[in-house]
């Protein structure tokens, strides 16, 4: 809920914002908690338009220094001092609360202050916003679409929560009047935006600290679907019993993709080679072209699906759209190959939700066919692993051997921290069939991966938090010791 004074607060920003579209005038934003892919993203679209941009950030990381070679003063820490009488607008991340003290700060100089969310929403309503939404894929799709808008010659503008590298980026500012951006449900920040054109790729519960059931949530998705604009377009999933429940009331345009046979868009002949899915791409029973996917995994080609639509709905060739499609290498984080030392191959996965993990294994398993399969996965709050103990413990599967250190802890309680722990998911795990130990924390994880990789293995990292710093740490520690010995049991460290 907004209080009143808040309330205010967020209509000034518009005002600032609305004031800047007719005047062109330069304005000063400052962001707290900068380092985030969604805040940055933004950051750098307002700083490629002219505006200057600063911000603060608890903590250094690779976002923040590129950040700083990108022309934008970041401030580690938070502190009063950062907020001048010069800055127009104070934006701040969902994880900033008004006790912070540059939002005290921006309250005494009477300076405007707004969420992340918000400013991103006043940002598109200048703008035509194809905007992705959905529990799983959000990344991936939204990303994808980019790209290939980009590379259809239509220099869309774009905010993505993860780094699109063939874009050189997880946001940039276009030319053009598109702009591609993420939606995400949490604490209802996509009911923000105005788009016209929208996707919804699926809805299951998720983030249970903040929606009371997946009723609550299939009823946010529906409030969604029905801010896309009169002539636009909204992109939906008709292989999804919820999806169906959030659009039972929509009256506007609606095309659907399926890989069940029943959408306006379908893979035809739908074959994997390696995990990679290759399929006639169809739009009501019409080929559109040949597709071979670099990105393994049946959720997408269900993600592709939507891609194509949504690019068609903007002006994208059947050619562009098909071209686009096979040339897209993937977005960070999301099945990422990170190297191979000595027959060893590391990667790492943002897959942070029960079925996330489930698909990402079941097409990493696909297309690499690793000897075992290691998995070390790091839970992502002590909330989300409450209420999804028993579906972790079953989506598994596919890893020979999973490895936990404690879980990433965010936006909780003492209480619900000393209440829930790895162990548990652990034990839950080895009761339902799997091989998984808990071992705390990440030393002790490198450790045993060290000891115990062999050649043809396969290690993955997943989670939304900083397990990645694992993947990294386990390429230099196997690939900087000149002593391996490779043998037809496996790879030894001596």
């Amino acid at each position: 809920m907004v209080d009143q004074k808040s309330q205010v607060t967020v209509e000034s920003a518009e005002a600032v914002l609305l004031r800047q579209q007719r005047s062109h005038k330069t304005l000063s934003y400052h962001f707290v908690g900068i380092g985030g892919w969604g805040m940055s993203g933004l950051a750098q679209v307002l700083h490629q338009r002219g505006h200057r941009v600063s911000g603060s950030d608890l903590q250094s990381s690779n976002v923040v220094e590129k950040l700083g070679r990108r022309g934008i003063s970041v401030d580690i820490g938070h502190c009063a001092d950062w907020i001048g009488p010069d800055v127009d607008c104070v934006v701040v991340s969902a994880a900033i609360g008004p006790d912070n003290p540059e939002w005290v700060r921006a309250r005494q100089l009477d300076i405007e202050v707004c969420k992340y969310a918000q400013m991103l929403g006043r940002l598109s309503r200048g703008m035509k916003t194809l905007a992705v939404a959905g529990t799983h894929g959000k990344s991936t799709t939204s990303g994808w679409l980019a790209y290939l808008l980009h590379e259809s010659g239509l220099e869309p503008s774009f905010v993505v929560g993860a780094d699109v590298e063939q874009l050189g980026g997880g946001s940039g500012a276009g030319k053009g009047e598109l702009i591609v951006v993420e939606a995400c449900e949490y604490d209802r920040s996509f009911l923000n935006l105005r788009s016209h054109v929208a996707a919804i790729l699926n809805i299951e519960a998720d983030h249970l600290d903040y929606y009371r059931d997946v009723d609550e949530i299939v009823g946010a998705f529906g409030e969604f679907a029905a801010l896309t604009s009169d002539d636009g377009l909204l992109v939906a999933n008709a292989d999804d019993a919820n999806v169906a429940g959030a659009l039972a009331s929509r009256k506007g345009r609606c095309e659907y993709f399926s890989l069940a046979g029943r959408g306006d868009w379908q893979a035809g002949n739908l074959s994997f080679e390696n995990g990679q899915g290759c399929f006639d791409l169809m739009y009501r029973d019409r080929k559109l072209g040949r597709v071979k996917l670099m990105l393994a995994g049946r959720h997408n080609v269900a993600n592709a699906l939507a891609v194509a639509a949504m690019a068609q709905s903007v002006g994208a060739t059947s050619e562009q759209i098909c071209r686009g499609l096979e040339n897209f290498v993937g977005v960070g984080r999301r099945m990422s190959y990170k190297g191979k030392v000595e027959g060893v191959v590391i990667m790492d996965d943002y897959a942070h939700h029960p079925t996330e993990i489930q698909v990402t294994l079941e097409a990493i398993a696909a297309q690499y066919q690793p000897r075992r399969l290691w998995c070390v996965f790091q839970p992502h709050q002590h909330s989300r692993t409450r209420f999804f103990l028993d579906e972790f413990a079953s989506s598994f599967r596919n890893a020979d051997i999973i490895l936990l250190p404690d879980i990433y802890f965010v936006r909780e309680s003492e209480q619900l921290r000393r209440d829930v722990n790895a162990q548990q998911l652990v034990d839950r795990i080895n009761q339902n069939g799997g091989q998984a130990r808990y071992l705390g924390d990440f030393e002790r994880i490198l450790d045993e991966l060290c000891r115990e990789v062999r050649t043809g293995d396969l290690v993955v990292t997943m989670g939304a938090g900083d397990i990645w710093k694992v993947a990294d740490e386990l390429v230099c520690r196997l690939g900087r010791n000149s002593q391996i010995q490779c043998a037809d049991d496996g790879v030894h460290m001596v």
